[in-house]
């Protein structure tokens, strides 16, 4: 078990796997963010890295950074994040992606789904996050 200011990490409950880069528990108190799934456009729509999964994560992540400042968060907030993959090949190149910017000592919640296709077929990927901002050590 693992602890910031506010956040616990429980990388494996007893009777539980722990996860490869992902931690299985995560909880705290505070205001709950709720980030929607957010994809590799820029600010004027245009997709970033075609082809390319490390490219479009790394746009993906910092989408996500600036959803997460918007709401007074940054990714030390972050207790789970939701992948939703065109293809599970594709990430070790998200994990790297992920890996500038979450404390890999500490990594949220996670689940990976591989799914059919997202809303554009260029889309590789599409990432969701849940924080918790704010609270006391109660």
């Amino acid at each position: 078990m693992t602890t910031n200011s506010r956040l616990t990490h429980l990388p494996a409950p007893a009777g539980v796997l722990p996860g490869n880069g992902y931690t299985q528990v995560v909880t705290g108190p505070g205001r709950l963010v709720v980030i929607s799934g957010q994809v590799a456009a820029d600010e004027h729509g245009t997709l970033v890295g075609e082809g390319d999964p490390g490219a479009q994560a790394r746009q993906v992540f910092e989408n996500l950074r600036r959803c997460l400042a918007a709401a007074g968060a940054t990714f030390d907030d972050v207790v789970k994040l939701t992948y939703f993959l065109t293809d599970v090949a594709h990430l070790p190149a998200i994990r790297a992606a992920r890996d500038e910017f979450v404390d890999v000592t500490r990594p949220p919640a996670s689940s990976a789904v591989q799914v059919v296709a997202l809303f554009k077929p260029e889309y590789l990927l599409e990432i969701e996050a849940f924080a918790l901002v704010g609270g006391s050590d109660a």
